[in-house]
């Protein structure tokens, strides 16, 4: 039944009007745009500078690694907090405490008193903190979006995030010629006030996570766990647990989840193992822009604006598409592109070659960026959608680690070919996830009724 309603939700297709025209959801999307576009323009300002400074891909790997390195462990309570405290007031938190660091790293720059062990802390506690908001941002866009169009909100929310941050990118190399690394932490820094603002004119008044309706489908495989946490969620104890144990109790509520939903982490594994390669190649394109092109600053700006095309081309076909071939076929297949395109990524010499690659990769992430948010939102309950994204978080971000020091050792010390053949095995592996997820699928769907 759950596999029925999912696919309906599917169906439905993408009514982008109906969309942005939902109470708070144009604030959501421009929040997001708006802040990711600042993550963007920070990631990959400092990239370039880290890389003119030291001209060692392995050091531009270490910045991938410490923006990613807090997502080992800060999840773990940020699940738990996404879960108890309105999801509104945490990204609004987050977006002032990252524009405030921002601010002060963007006057050590400007004053000459930056060192790399300055950037290398900013980079880090802003990791720390996009730990926290992504999920708070997928839990918050749940919460806004009714099931039926998750499609269209998931596309909706690609195009922010890849067009924000991808946009950023395009442009960063033409900012940085001009303006330096002070300029462009100034722009970042500012981003993240104007999408606190965005969230205060999402909604008014205190909305807590669990005062939302399950709505779930009947008969749903989740609805014996629900029943065995309902009375404690809707009553609760006369005499509070501590701290501590509220938090392992809702820790161990949400592993008990995860451990009953195969089809869930078959899911969580494709989009953990396609994060982990989106975000830990762009060690190797800076040093494709760098050291193989021969293109500089400008060159990578190309070839970022190329990505960002191709995912919000890709954010605003995944409607279309779903509504003509089975959804998990076109997770595969885009998923199979990015596999074997970024293998033979290396052989292609020009920069516009380079810059069409980038745009179907760019396609091929939208896409399989929204079936499997959707996928996830519409099987996992609203209070436990914080804990789920967490835990793929926490997977996401230790394959981050290890395949960014993994690409920046090998295309420094090895090959650029190698680095980068890697990069295709771990998009393969989201490729098996997936065929995974779809057979559960297959095996969950009702048998049809005999004919006579």
């Amino acid at each position: 039944m759950l596999a029925d309603f999912m696919e309906t939700g599917f169906q439905r297709g993408v009514n982008w009007w109906k969309l942005l025209r939902r109470p708070g959801f144009p604030y959501l999307f421009a929040g997001m745009f708006i802040s990711l576009f600042g993550t963007g323009m920070n990631f990959a300002g400092v990239s370039w500078y880290i890389l003119e400074r030291t001209g060692s891909p392995l050091r531009v790997s270490f910045i991938t690694i410490l923006v990613t390195l807090p997502g080992l462990v800060v999840p773990l309570a940020g699940g738990v907090l996404i879960d108890r405290i309105a999801r509104r007031y945490v990204g609004m938190a987050l977006d002032l405490a990252r524009g405030a660091l921002v601010v002060a790293a963007a006057l050590l720059v400007y004053l000459g008193m930056a060192r790399l062990g300055h950037i290398y802390a900013m980079v880090f506690f802003l990791g720390v903190g996009f730990a926290v908001y992504w999920p708070t941002m997928n839990a918050l866009a749940q919460e806004v979006i009714p099931r039926e169009e998750l499609v269209g909100a998931n596309s909706a929310v690609l195009i922010a995030v890849q067009g924000g941050m991808m946009t950023a990118g395009a442009a960063v190399g033409f900012v940085y010629e001009r303006a330096g690394l002070s300029g462009i932490l100034a722009i970042d820094a500012l981003t993240y006030f104007v999408a606190a603002f965005c969230l205060v004119r999402l909604r008014r008044g205190y909305m807590a996570p669990r005062a939302h309706p399950e709505d779930e489908p009947a008969g749903s495989g989740e609805a014996a766990l629900a029943a065995s946490v309902s009375e404690r969620a809707l009553a609760p104890d006369i005499v509070e647990p501590g701290l501590s144990t509220i938090f392992l109790r809702d820790l161990r509520e949400g592993a008990r989840y995860l451990r009953s939903q195969p089809r869930v982490l078959a899911l969580g594994l494709t989009y953990a193992c396609m994060m982990a390669g989106v975000l830990s190649g762009n060690v190797l394109l800076v040093t494709l822009a760098q050291f193989v092109l021969k293109s500089g600053a400008r060159g990578f700006g190309f070839m970022e604006a190329g990505w960002a095309f191709g995912a919000v081309t890709g954010g605003l076909l995944a409607g279309a598409l779903v509504r003509r071939f089975p959804p998990l076929a076109v997770l595969i297949a885009a998923l199979a592109v990015l596999a074997v395109g970024h293998t033979l990524f290396p052989y292609a010499r020009l920069l516009v070659v380079v810059v069409a690659m980038q745009a179907l990769f760019g396609a091929c992430r939208a896409l399989g960026g929204v079936l499997t948010q959707t996928s996830i939102m519409t099987l996992v309950p609203r209070r436990l959608m914080g804990r789920t994204q967490s835990t793929f978080s926490v997977v996401a971000t230790l394959l981050q680690v290890l395949m960014s020091f993994s690409l920046g050792f090998l295309a420094e010390r090895v090959s650029v070919t190698l680095a980068f053949l890697v990069l295709g095995v771990l998009y393969g592996t989201a490729v098996l996830a997936a065929i995974r997820a779809r057979g559960l699928s297959v095996r969950e769907a009702p048998a049809a009724p005999a004919t006579a």
